[in-house]
């Protein structure tokens, strides 16, 4: 007897659809013909395209159909392009033939990487893009886009077999008629060697197509997906090799590290810009059958080091006979010294110290692991003892493996390379900053409070809402009290700054501050994760909150009228708006696609100073670095007790815009030994380098050596140098790389509803005080010290040192026209009389044919251009001392600089500030008299203030019309002409007569009291 066996379930599979909503668009443009557009819009995402209906003379159209499209691939949907053009369908005009092209309104380009998941999309207007220079394209369109799975559950089909009789032929292929279709891209190699190392990007030039697209190696997809975007519009063999560029020393300038990189014969691979650094890795995974001991622990020997592990840990029901590591440890490898070296790896009882056995190894004949290769299997291997004494003691296995690698090992970041006391807070990291959000509280009206009736007569009870989120406070101003009802307005808003889990509440208080007391009226307390998101100018409607608590006629005290949002559209600074490294906004759904990939190795630091000191009173320094760049933020590992440390690690980041700026720290770890300091110690800052994007060239390696400076209460000192590798790999003149320069650099709500730049530099301090409590909660602790510094928080700060600075900057600015200036002045006066004739020779051509004055100066701008670019820097610049007045810079004027808010210092030095203070004010005061001074001036020409100024004025005024309009414009302007440039010999030396006119008009100055 025979049983069938139950069919399996058939399988399934993850299907992902994209759905593209088409809303509504708005201010079309018309192009039938007849003041009207009959618009329709096509998809097209993955070659499939589809259409909607046409809106028949509409420029205002509402669609609101879904348009569903299936991903092919998911992995790589990231890579995809979504292309939405709008047309004007001719076949709704009147004239119009089916056979004549329908014209084009506008489109939208989008790409994978801005897609959202379902239930987190929103409605986002997109303005409409030209396809060609010539394009005359206005409005925009509304879409609400979106993704997600769905398990689909494939139909298997049973094959059948095919009659006997039947002869099936199968006509043959023609060869010829298959063929290979190969697209024509700038070649990019992208290369990585293991799950740590960041993608480097090779554009190089090649021969004629076709040219391909290769990936070694992993990829992080995002990185492959815009790289793969970046090149679509570059030209074929457009790439540039690295080259390195060579400049002489300097104490205070950046300086090139020579010798360092092969300008044209060297291969790009992962971790190109960093020297490789060889270390021994041992991997201790457990152990069994173990003698009997309690908290067993590894001891690691080699000749030079010796660490020890972490205790054992168990697994449930597990006893310590079979303990647990899973630990990594690299060791500092020196192939020269391992012919006869041994690594000796031991089992200790963690609390008796007694020997449970051990391993040795010969370091000759450990492998060497080359990334991408698979991680080394560990193995068993046989626990031995010393002598015949421990025979009845050791006993077990114990599972390890050795290896030799280099920094790009993927078991390197969570290795433990040191032998500092607290290991975890000497390790390499990335952290990122917290999503912040822009929170408005429009502050609307409040109706049915409970005033004090015992007030003055006429006297308006003086109401206002007090909001608070956090350690963030903002107060309404006193609200306008309606004539027919007790409802008080105000119609505010009030801006916070959210970050993100949202998980802290909105307090709002409604105060009487009539009396000397203020008195509670209410309050209202508002989950700020239960607060609706926008990220565009749409409108938010309002609500009415209930009252709870603080008054006394019963439960009920009244209600307020609340207008409550999360804005998305807007880019949250938590930097100095100079030096910022992100112009993002918080909405994912707004970004732009990326535009290269900025790559920055950290190789060292030479001649850093002690900046601690440890037993014996030996000086001591444990450096590490962090780098900042929007989001991201790295941080290397504790090079302990150096002042030469060479940390060689490379790290990445997305570029969206080149007109931003890298942020590079060096510290000294002082948290590692917070657990033994009666009180924790902030980390010592050692000095900062900042780097422009744009001011790299693309595909271009920068390997320079930058003076670490700070600025002390004793003035200006040198920490030491920090050496640099950095490449922006981004090809060079693509189209959407060139477009961002003309693009606005904040996002579109900054414009629309712009902040005020007070409330603005309040917002940045409340961003900066939120990214600081979200990166001290990480492991290891980025100190709050650290992020303050990275972040320029005190850039705001009053600073005689820095009005200097930007007063000298000023006058930098202003030189070209003093400069100018005196040459016109040495034209007048005939100092050169060969250029004072050809000047007059130029300015004749130019006024016979004035047609050529825009374009002679245009002209003269890109000789200029031309001349300077002989000067062009050769290397990104860092500090710059002099245009920090950080030279000569007064110890008093540092002194106050450093001082705190409030002031911490002596009466009488604050005192001698202050009247310091005062006579520098004296000086602008009488600056800005001065300048409004002349501008009276000019109103007094035509004010009559002076009766007689102006009737001379009035009828000069009317003699020079008459005359030109009796004598050509030319001839004038050439009297006018020669008469300024007339010889020494014909002028007079005391002022002209229109300036002592000018001198003699009234101002108001008379008046001030």
């Amino acid at each position: 007897m025979t049983t069938s066996a139950q069919p399996p379930p058939p399988p399934s599979k993850t299907q992902r659809k994209l759905i593209v909503e088409i809303v509504d668009a708005r201010d079309l443009l018309p192009k039938d013909g007849q003041g009207s557009s009959s618009p329709y819009v096509i998809v097209d995402f993955d070659g499939h395209k589809q259409r909607t209906t046409t809106k028949y003379r509409d420029l205002n159209p509402v669609w609101n159909e879904k348009l569903e499209f299936l991903v092919s691939d998911p992995d790589t949907m990231e890579v995809e392009e979504l292309e939405i053009e709008v047309f004007n369908d001719k076949r709704m005009g009147n004239g119009g033939g089916s056979s004549r092209k329908n014209h084009f309104l506008g489109r939208v380009k989008l790409y994978g990487s801005q897609f959202a998941k379902r239930g987190e999309e929103g409605l986002v207007y997109f303005p409409l893009e030209k396809k060609s220079v010539f394009s005359w394209i206005r409005g925009e369109i509304g879409l609400r886009i979106y993704y997600y799975d769905e398990e689909v559950v494939e139909e298997t089909k049973t094959p059948e077999e095919p009659p006997p009789q039947a002869d099936v032929k199968k006509p043959p292929v023609e060869e010829s008629r298959v063929q290979s279709l190969e697209i024509p891209v700038a070649q990019m190699e992208v290369v990585r060697e293991g799950s740590q190392s960041p993608p480097i990007v090779i554009i190089e030039e090649s021969p004629p197509p076709p040219v391909s697209l290769q990936t070694e190696h992993h990829v992080p997809e995002e990185v492959q997906s815009e790289m793969r975007r970046m090149v679509q519009g570059v030209k074929m063999g457009g790439g540039e090799r690295v080259r390195l560029w060579r400049r002489p020393n300097g104490d205070y300038s950046p300086k090139v590290i020579r010798g360092r990189f092969t300008s044209e014969s060297e291969k790009m691979t992962a971790y190109d810009l960093v020297e490789p650094m060889q270390y021994l890795f041992v991997r201790i995974v457990k152990a069994r059958r173990l003698s009997p001991t309690e908290s067993p622990c590894v001891k690691i020997r080699t000749a030079g080091h010796f660490l020890r592990s972490k205790p054992a840990t168990l697994r449930p029901g597990e006893s310590w006979e079979n303990p647990e590591w899973h630990q990594v440890f690299a060791l500092g490898y020196n192939k020269s010294d391992s012919a006869s070296a041994t690594l000796e790896i031991s089992v200790w009882n963690g609390t008796s110290e007694q020997f449970l056995g051990g391993v040795c190894f010969d370091l000759s004949d450990v492998p060497v692991r080359d990334p991408p290769d698979s991680p080394l299997a560990p193995q068993w291997y046989r626990l031995e003892g010393a002598d015949d004494q421990n025979s009845g003691i050791v006993s077990g296995d114990i599972q390890l493996s050795v290896w030799i690698g280099t920094q790009a090992d993927d078991a390197f970041p969570e290795s433990w390379s040191s032998d500092a006391p607290y290991v975890a807070h000497t390790r390499s990291k990335v952290y990122q900053s917290p999503k912040l959000w822009y929170l408005r509280v429009t502050v609307m009206e409040a109706q049915d409070l409970h005033i004090a009736s015992n007030l003055p007569p006429l006297t308006a009870p003086e109401v206002r809402v007090k909001a608070q989120l956090g350690f963030q406070s903002v107060r309404t101003r006193r609200g306008s009290m309606s004539s027919h009802s007790s409802s008080f307005f105000w119609h505010e808003d009030l801006v916070f700054v959210a970050g993100e889990a949202l998980e802290d509440h909105l307090i709002l208080l409604v105060e009487d501050r009539t009396a000397k007391d203020a008195l509670l009226l209410g309050h209202v307390v508002v989950p700020v994760s239960a607060i609706e998101q926008r990220i565009d100018e749409r409108h938010v409607a309002s609500k009415w909150f209930p009252l709870d608590g603080g008054c006394v006629g019963g439960p009920y005290c009244g209600r307020i009228n609340l207008r409550l949002c999360l804005e998305g559209g807007y880019h949250v600074l938590d930097e100095a708006a100079q030096v910022c490294s992100d112009f993002r906004p918080t909405a994912k759904q707004l970004w732009k696609p990326a535009v290269g990939v900025l790559e920055l190795g950290i190789l060292g630091a030479r001649g850093l100073l002690p900046m601690k000191t440890k037993g014996g009173g030996k000086g001591s320094t444990d450096a590490y670095c962090v780098a900042k760049y929007g989001k991201k933020w790295v941080r290397t590992r504790t090079i302990t007790d150096s002042f030469d440390p060479r940390w060689n690690e490379q790290y990445t980041w997305q570029v969206y815009d080149p007109c931003t700026v890298l942020t590079i720290g060096v510290f000294d770890n002082l948290r590692m030994f917070a657990p033994d300091m009666p009180e924790e110690k902030p980390d010592y800052r050692i000095g900062k380098v900042r780097i422009r994007v744009s001011t790299l060239e693309s595909n271009k390696v920068y390997t320079n050596s930058y003076p670490l400076l700070v600025l002390q209460r004793t003035g200006l000192k040198k920490m030491g140098e920090i050496e640099l590798a950095i490449r922006f790999a981004c090809p060079s003149m693509l189209p959407e790389t060139c477009a961002i320069y003309g693009q606005p650099l904040l996002p579109r709500m900054h414009y629309l509803r712009p902040l005020g730049v007070a409330q603005q530099e309040a917002l940045r301090g409340a961003a900066t005080k939120i990214v600081a409590a979200w990166l001290v909660r990480s492991e290891p602790p980025l100190g709050p010290e650290v992020v303050r510094y990275m972040l320029d928080a005190d850039s705001h700060t009053w600073s005689m040192r820095k009005s200097k600075a930007n007063w000298f900057r000023i006058v930098a600015v202003l030189a070209w026209a003093v400069g100018l200036a005196k040459w016109l002045d040495d034209i007048r006066r005939w100092k050169n009389p060969i250029t004072t004739v050809l000047v007059h020779v130029l300015y004749l051509v130019l006024v016979w044919y004035p047609d050529l004055i825009v374009p002679t100066g245009f002209l003269y701008i890109f000789l200029i251009g031309l001349w300077y670019y002989r000067f062009r820097p050769k290397i990104p610049a860092g500090m710059d001392i002099r245009l920090s007045q950080a030279e000569t810079v007064d110890p008093d004027e540092l002194d106050e600089e450093f001082d705190t808010i409030p002031s911490s210092k002596p009466p009488e030095i604050i005192r001698a500030r202050y009247d310091r203070l005062r006579m520098l004010a004296a000086r602008v005061q009488t600056v800005l008299g001065d300048f409004a001074t002349q501008g009276e001036r000019v109103q007094a020409l035509v004010s009559w203030r002076d009766p007689r100024a102006t009737k001379l004025f009035i009828g000069v005024c009317l003699i020079v019309t008459v005359v030109l309009y009796a004598v050509p414009p030319k001839m004038v302007a050439v009297a006018i002409g020669f008469y300024f440039l007339r010889h020494p010999m014909f002028r007079d030396p005391m002022p002209p007569a229109s300036l002592n006119f000018f001198r003699r008009l009234p101002s108001l100055s008379d008046r001030l009291m």
